[in-house]
């Protein structure tokens, strides 16, 4: 299928087809391959809708956030689409500077479809699914059948797996994660603080971490650390995909979509084939993944409002997420594009993506997330590092994180 072919698909969705005078239609998105994701749509959108112009930006994260937060403070009109990470869409949603979208029908991954919502999960609908990342887990098969391990499934086999490992295979360690602080170390935490039951801030908005789920996912975590490569407590993305694509680790607690497809190129990896993917393991209770779902909305003060409105239902649709998925690798976030056939024949692990996504645990849905975010993650380092021990970790963060709430 190609893009032209998904536009005739979904053309009962778009309006103004054959528009006569020239209309501007401004798009404010990220870079990288989201904004080639976007270029595709775009190409596509434009074809179906003669004399239409399209203005696109591609930023990365931090810029965009910032961007689109000015214009929309000040109500300077600037857009009529923007591209938004589900955390920073709280901020945008409470405040009122979206406008409000038809109801998400149910081919929407649900938790995706939830983040879209506010409040979360129940309110009206601000926005619409366009990328459906989700923290993943990857192991090495190769390794665990040579040492008689199965699948983990819950967090103490995979430090179980991490020791067995480590102890009998020279230059292999056990596991591997972003250890540098902030965002990194919060990243890869978050699933096993969730599977034991624990909360970084409460339903109800207070600080979570002054309890015993928290305090033995910690735990957990730095045993793991144990089993880990030295330095990992400056490790990033980087030194995680590298230490899996060479075959010098047995686990990553944390793989993202977009690195999959690197892990079964022969050019780029040693383990072509090796490398299972699935859901982060349980253990109180089951497989928590984060959810990292980029959104897509239309501003409240767009100028351009329904041609906004008109482009999400284009680029959201099942036919397009195909396509970008097929020609991109765009993860999708419609359930029936997981379940097409050319799409899992040319994504093995897309059977374990989209069951990731459907357990996948959304960050707390606070405006102040970013500096809760920073605080956990200098608390996890020093503690990574040895140099506060777990339960005093925990408690300094959790009394920082609670005068960051009150605020």
């Amino acid at each position: 299928m190609t893009l032209k072919s998904a536009a005739a698909l979904v053309g009962a969705l778009l309006i103004g087809a054959s528009a006569a005078h020239a209309e501007t239609l401004v798009i404010a998105g990220r870079d990288g391959g989201y904004a080639d994701a976007l270029a595709l749509a775009v190409e596509s959108y434009k074809a179906a809708n003669p004399g239409l112009e399209v203005e696109r930006l591609a930023l990365g994260g931090g810029p965009l956030r910032e961007k689109v937060t000015i214009a929309m403070r000040e109500k300077a009109g600037a857009y009529d689409v923007v591209m938004l990470d589900d955390i920073w869409a709280v901020e945008f949603m409470s405040n009122g500077w979206l406008s409000e979208l038809d109801a998400l029908d149910e081919d929407f991954v649900a938790p995706a479809r939830a983040v879209a919502r506010y409040p979360v999960g129940e309110g009206p609908f601000y926005a619409k699914p366009f990328v459906g990342n989700v923290e993943l887990f990857a192991y090495n098969t190769a390794l665990f059948d040579k040492h008689g391990l199965n699948r983990p499934e819950s967090w103490t086999d995979v430090v179980n797996a991490a020791k067995t490992i480590d102890e009998a295979e020279d230059g292999v360690s056990g596991v591997v994660f972003r250890g540098k602080k902030a965002n990194p170390i919060v990243t890869g935490f978050l699933p096993i603080l969730w599977a034991h039951g624990g909360r970084v801030v409460t339903d109800d908005g207070a600080a979570g971490l002054d309890s015993e789920a928290a305090l033995d996912a910690l735990n957990l975590y730095l045993d793991l650390a144990q089993y880990a490569p030295k330095g990992v407590e400056t490790y990033n993305s980087g030194e995680v995909r590298d230490a899996l694509m060479q075959g010098t680790t047995a686990m990553a607690i944390e793989l993202w979509p977009s690195w999959a497809p690197d892990l079964d190129d022969p050019e780029k990896s040693k383990v072509v084939g090796q490398i299972e993917i699935m859901a982060a393991p349980g253990q109180v209770q089951g497989p928590a993944p984060m959810l990292g779902t980029w959104l897509v909305a239309v501003p409240a003060d767009a100028p351009n409002p329904e041609r906004g409105k008109d482009f999400i239902a284009f680029l959201t649709s099942p036919e397009v997420q195909k396509v970008l998925a097929l020609e991109v690798g765009t993860p999708p976030t419609r359930a029936s594009v997981y379940r097409d056939a050319e799409v899992v024949d040319a994504y093995r692990w897309y059977p374990a993506q989209v069951a990731a996504l459907n357990n996948a645990q959304p960050r707390a849905r606070i405006t102040q997330w970013a500096e809760v975010e920073t605080i956990l993650g200098d608390f996890l380092q020093l503690a990574l590092i040895g140099e506060m021990e777990p339960k005093a970790a925990l408690e300094g963060a959790n009394q920082r994180i609670a005068r960051a709430l009150a605020r």
